[in-house]
């Protein structure tokens, strides 16, 4: 995939995680837990790599604080488990571990809170990507960005 088409690509899913940010949350007492935010995980660490993964993760996470609707805890909960979720998936294209880690990683003090969300946000990334997969749509993706 080329620089041009990850930065929009990029762009569309801050979009969707800020838009989404005000509107699908569960709130655990102080804790915003966001299952957009892991689907978009998912989906960045297979399709964009780590960088922009952990760029998409700071940047939705930035955007949902300054504009009130997200928590501090958002930024080191998304960019970890974006970047643990790109490198594995990277090193060895297994769904599963992305989608395991996207969810959780970062989260081991919040898990139990968490959990629900990261079920929900990674189980919508692993269907949207079949239906990507069934599309062909993701395969040229995937092929473009070897």
């Amino acid at each position: 995939m080329k620089r041009t088409q990850k930065i929009t690509l990029s762009g569309v899913l801050i979009a969707l995680g800020v838009v989404s940010g005000s509107v699908l949350y569960i709130p655990i007492g102080v804790i915003k837990a966001f299952p957009v935010q892991h689907m978009i995980n998912v989906l960045s660490a297979i399709l964009l790599g780590p960088f922009y993964a952990v760029a998409n993760a700071f940047l939705i996470s930035l955007i949902r604080n300054m504009t009130g609707v997200g928590s501090l805890l958002a930024f080191p909960g998304s960019m970890i488990g974006a970047l643990v979720a790109s490198l594995l998936y990277k090193k060895w294209e297994k769904l599963g571990l992305a989608f395991l880690l996207g969810s959780t990683a970062g989260m081991s003090v919040f898990l139990t809170s968490f959990l629900a969300s990261s079920f929900v946000g990674a189980s919508i990334a692993v269907v949207l990507y079949g239906v990507l997969m069934k599309t062909g749509l993701m395969a040229s993706l995937k092929r473009e960005n070897l």
